[in-house]
């Protein structure tokens, strides 16, 4: 969980690195583990890219963006944030240079409602 003293997010929205960007985005950051095929970084227009806040390969396998798994692995994926020092450095920079501006996390999956950039919406709205 981020630190007492860091400002949350006005709005946090979860968008495809293939969708068109838009004024409202905000601080825009993608939180996948490896960058979005066929996207450039300068048609992507990202404030930040944090690995950290992506799903280890071992779970993003399992998950198999198979809709009936949702459930275990954002459960597993809250459990991996929850351990890892490193994605709790990568939660209070994120927050602190997002500042309470509007949050935009981006990723590739096909999968609009059960992927990583959810749960962690998920997670940041806990």
């Amino acid at each position: 969980m981020p630190a007492a003293n860091v400002p949350l997010p006005e709005k946090i929205h979860c968008k495809r690195a293939y969708d068109d960007l838009s004024a409202g985005d905000g601080y825009r950051v993608l939180v996948d583990g490896m960058w979005p095929r066929g996207v450039s970084k300068d048609a992507l227009k990202l404030d930040d890219w944090q690995k950290a806040l992506a799903p280890s390969t071992e779970l993003r396998r399992w998950f198999g963006h198979d809709p009936q798994r949702w459930a275990g692995f954002y459960q597993k994926f809250f459990n991996e944030l929850e351990q890892s020092a490193d994605a709790t450095a990568a939660i209070d920079a994120l927050l602190r240079a997002c500042n309470g501006r509007t949050l935009t996390l981006v990723y590739a999956a096909k999968d609009e409602q059960h992927n990583n950039a959810v749960a962690l919406k998920r997670y940041l709205d806990a």
